[in-house]
């Protein structure tokens, strides 16, 4: 899993930079080869683009953030996904968990071939710390993502890292150590460089990479035809896969109560089809669907159905009623939390304090289409 996560990550610094040139290239092309059609790229427009940070720590800023300072960050804007020791497990999968001490001094994550353990985390498969950095600064939070400053970034990386073992709790993680952090990843040798794919010479790799794709073309398929099942027998054998797979993201396991081929609409699905035929009643549900979309609501929300939360109807019977429904609802949308309607957190939301209160009139009124 590393050696895959890693592969990505060159592969991706390797084609942005190329994206990035080609693009300047073809501005400067179009601007002299046809006059008034594009123009080259600034180089402040390429820097906002240029963000990846590289195994070999090209493109990391200077900055530092402490344990203690991640902590604070930790609390108020992660915790609520990946749980106050990032072990949470509702939503997204266990940053936290399955390294020892054994594992920082030989690099490489026991338990990793251990089948008897149950779960894999980030923290046991990650090879290279400018992965979980890169991936905080251009990602996280998720309802906000490239918000954290440069020294929260490292911070909370810091952070996450000292609540796996890796580094102590006075430690404080900069540019300048940051390859010291590095010399501790509990699976710093589970990365291979076997691809050929990184570019440049800072690292060691095996030959020169297949980039026109030989080896795999041939004896080809004219119509090849990607399929998975499963046999009878171990159809419904650890219970039904529909029902185990996580509420958030595409794929949804098969219904195997079932018999193969049987169409289920998933509750997702019937909301999306409900919303969909849903009439515009003289511009109001429009204006309301609207919002839903553009902050992201209906992700975890239906109208009519429950989702990842409750859906917007049993939000208007529990609360409507309230003499401070606008208040006390716009207040919740803003704040998020968990606890209410169970333990799946809600992110806190960044969306202005209009569209909340408009928000919150509607579940007041009933959640009307």
């Amino acid at each position: 899993m590393s050696s895959s996560r890693d592969r990505e990550s060159v592969i991706r610094s390797g084609l942005i930079a190329a994206a990035l040139v080609a693009l300047s290239g073809a501005a400067l092309a179009q601007s002299t080869s046809l006059p008034g059609i594009g123009r080259p790229a600034t180089p402040k427009e390429i820097a906002a683009w240029d963000i990846d940070v590289r195994p070999d720590f090209k493109g990391l800023p200077k900055g530092s953030g402490s344990v203690a300072m991640g902590q604070d960050v930790w609390e108020g804007k992660c915790a609520h996904c990946h749980g106050v020791f990032g072990e949470s497990n509702e939503v997204f999968s266990p940053l936290v968990g399955g390294t020892t001490a054994e594992d920082v001094k030989t690099g490489r994550v026991a338990r990793l071939t251990d089948t008897s353990y149950p779960g894999r985390t980030t923290l046991m498969k990650v090879a290279t710390v400018s992965t979980l950095w890169d991936y905080i600064n251009r990602a996280m939070p998720w309802n906000a993502p490239k918000s954290l400053k440069t020294d929260e970034v490292y911070a909370v990386t810091a952070y996450l890292l000292n609540m796996g073992g890796v580094l102590p709790d006075n430690f404080v993680m900069s540019d300048k150590n940051i390859a010291e952090v590095q010399a501790r990843m509990p699976n710093r040798n589970g990365m291979t460089l076997d691809h050929g794919m990184w570019p440049g010479k800072s690292l060691k790799t095996a030959g020169k990479p297949d980039v026109k794709a030989v080896a795999c073309m041939t004896n080809c398929e004219a119509e090849p035809k990607v399929a998975s099942f499963l046999p009878d027998f171990a159809r419904n054998a650890h219970g039904n896969l529909a029902e185990q797979n996580r509420l958030v993201g595409a794929q949804r396991g098969a219904d195997t109560t079932r018999p193969p081929g049987a169409v289920v609409a998933t509750a997702a699905v019937a909301a999306a089809t409900a919303t969909a035929a849903a009439p515009d009643k003289a511009g109001g549900f429009a204006s309301i669907n609207a919002l839903l979309s553009k902050h992201s609501c209906s992700a975890c929300h239906g109208v009519d159905q429950k989702l990842v939360g409750p859906s917007f109807r049993e939000i208007a019977q529990k609360h409507g009623s309230r003499a401070d429904a606008v208040d006390y609802l716009a207040g919740k949308i803003r704040s998020g939390g968990s606890g209410v309607w169970g333990p799946v957190p809600m992110p806190a939301q960044t969306l202005p304090e209009a569209d909340a209160r408009t928000l919150a009139q509607w579940l007041k009124d009933g959640a009307k289409k």
